[in-house]
């Protein structure tokens, strides 16, 4: 999080951090982990009401935010939902709320925006596609005009809350190779929906196919001609809440550990006092400020809506996708034994940061992403 918050910033995430202590414990994680949805409704009613829905909306609309900066104030709920490993469909109700807000006709918002904000209804953003199609910005799933209609033909995987959301926003590419956004009701015909497994033990994912699955041409959010650096932006937006929420998770399980080896006693000494395990958490704290640094940067962009904002995103992603994952697998590994644990809580800080890494693109996907960004800026120099 930013060093320098407003008063309101401040108490807007102190009542998320005391929320999220209360209601999304560990036990109450391990509670979930069979659980269909990941979290209990009145629980995302209430994250609603403290506005975890609402940020991203305009005031016309239902919305607004803490300070004015919106993707800041995400950032602040984001970055506790990852010290916590809390559930609910923070990055995906967010994303899909802020593309209406922006680009939806006056129908779509009064179809969908309500509900969602009072997190009483899911709208899952169906972007993400499976193997072979996998790779960042790859779309095969088709949108074909037929008539008065679109036809929607593929498959999207993994979608975050498939199996409850009542609309999906899908990416699809037009018959001309341009993208095309289109919401679709989840009970729409031709529509199947199958739960797919998930390494977090609160979130949960879906394979959503698409058998020629009807829609009226009036389903396009926003103009197919700005579709592209819609779909861009609201990349952007997922990659910046899943930064914040894996900074969140390395935190706390720096936290967690230090505490650990301070009370740990080995030898008749406290772990900490030993100097190869010294080194081992000054490189961490160094991951971890470099964690904070980056994602700092990459909201601030993504906030300003800067030129370099995909540029910061992918080189978070890329940088936490190897270092957050390398200081939580040492946190585990200084824990000894009872790390490796199901009953220790650290894994489940583990499994976030893992699970983040994986989605809106791999650390390869998003290396070659900058390296595409980069010969770009050389050429248009050039």
């Amino acid at each position: 999080m930013e060093l320098e918050l407003t008063d309101d910033q401040e108490f807007f995430a102190e009542t998320t951090a005391k929320f999220l202590d209360d209601k999304a414990t560990p036990t109450d994680l391990r509670a979930l982990r069979h659980d269909a949805t990941g979290y209990s409704a009145d629980y995302w009613r209430q994250g609603a009401e403290l506005g975890w829905t609402s940020l991203l909306v305009s005031e016309a609309d239902g919305g607004g935010s803490v300070s004015g900066r919106g993707v800041a104030d995400l950032a602040l709920v984001a970055h506790h939902f990852g010290r916590n490993a809390a559930p609910g469909p923070l990055l995906t109700a967010n994303v899909v709320a802020a593309a209406i807000s922006s680009l939806g006709t006056a129908d779509q918002k009064d179809a969908v925006l309500p509900a969602v904000l009072r997190g009483d209804s899911i709208a899952s953003w169906c972007w993400s596609e499976p193997p072979p199609d996998d790779r960042l910005g790859r779309v095969t799933v088709t949108a074909t005009v037929d008539g008065d209609d679109v036809v929607l033909r593929g498959r999207k995987a993994p979608v975050e809350s498939g199996t409850i959301a009542d609309w999906f926003l899908v990416v699809a590419a037009t018959d001309d190779d341009g993208l095309v956004q289109l919401l679709v009701p989840a009970d729409a015909p031709g529509l199947v929906v199958t739960p797919i497994g998930s390494l977090d033990l609160t979130r949960r994912y879906a394979e959503v196919r698409f058998e020629d699955v009807r829609v009226a041409r009036s389903a396009a959010v926003g103009d197919p001609s700005s579709t592209a650096d819609a779909v861009e932006r609201q990349l952007q937006l997922a990659n910046v809440i899943q930064l914040n929420e894996m900074v969140g998770a390395m935190e706390k399980a720096l936290d967690v550990t230090m505490e650990w080896m301070f009370d740990r006693y080995s030898f008749g000494r406290p772990l900490a006092s030993y100097q190869e395990l010294k080194h081992r958490c000054a490189d961490n704290r160094a991951w971890l400020e470099v964690g904070h640094g980056i994602t700092d940067t990459a909201t601030r962009y993504v906030q300003d809506e800067d030129d370099r904002a995909g540029e910061y995103a992918s080189a978070g992603k890329a940088t936490l996708g190897v270092y957050g994952i390398d200081l939580l697998q040492d946190c585990v590994q200084l824990h000894g034994g009872l790390g490796v644990t199901f009953e220790h809580d650290i894994h489940l800080y583990l499994r976030r940061v893992v699970q983040d890494s994986l989605l809106f693109g791999t650390v390869s996907d998003h290396r070659q992403r900058i390296t595409t960004l980069l010969e770009q800026k050389d050429d248009a120099r050039g």
